[in-house]
């Protein structure tokens, strides 16, 4: 019976850990350059020093519009903490519909837009096949935490659970930074 509840238990933990391992590939975040309405260029870099939630969405994609709502009210939560929400579009015309998105959606941060292929590029993808939204949460020192993967797939679906997206949240705030996958000298910011 003993053997049984250790080996249960073992396979828990084993689980626990392959399940975190498949979110956190800690990697320092690509540049990006996008456009923001009234604001021009606008890079990444910028909100270093902040916890980023950058979300690359498609205006007329309805998930999308349920994710930015979902990114308002963290925006709202946890702004005063470091927390920086963006919202990227990347659908054919983007640059002219997401002034009116932002407003049509209540939206609490920056709404910004890039061509297709800096999206692709900066989440490494194999293609220009995805689902949206795609979700990257980056550390106050730059770092990628968590992505979505490029498809919808087990690890997609989990990614995007408003649970898991503020508990990842909670997590960066909480470390400003996650000493997996970065060296000493990273630690200490030189």
């Amino acid at each position: 019976m003993k053997l049984l509840a250790v080996l249960v238990a073992t396979a828990a933990l084993a689980g626990f850990c392959s399940a975190a391992d498949q979110y956190e590939s800690v990697r320092k975040a690509p540049e990006l350059t996008f456009n923001i309405p009234g604001q021009g260029q606008k890079t990444l870099n910028e909100y270093l020093g902040k916890v980023v939630a950058l979300e690359f969405i498609w205006t007329t994609c309805p998930h999308c519009q349920a994710a930015s709502r979902v990114m308002s009210r963290f925006q709202e939560e946890y702004g005063s903490r470091g927390f920086q929400a963006l919202d990227v579009a990347v659908n054919p015309n983007a640059d002219l519909l997401v002034e009116n998105f932002a407003k049509d959606y209540q939206v609490k941060f920056p709404v910004g837009w890039v061509p297709q292929d800096a999206m692709v590029k900066f989440m490494g993808f194999n293609s220009d096949r995805y689902v949206v939204p795609q979700l990257a949460l980056i550390d106050r020192k730059g770092y990628i935490h968590y992505q979505t993967s490029q498809k919808e797939d087990e690890k997609w679906d989990a990614l995007m659970k408003e649970d898991t997206i503020r508990a990842h949240i909670e997590h960066l705030l909480g470390n400003g930074s996650s000493s997996k996958g970065l060296s000493a000298s990273a630690k200490r910011g030189h």
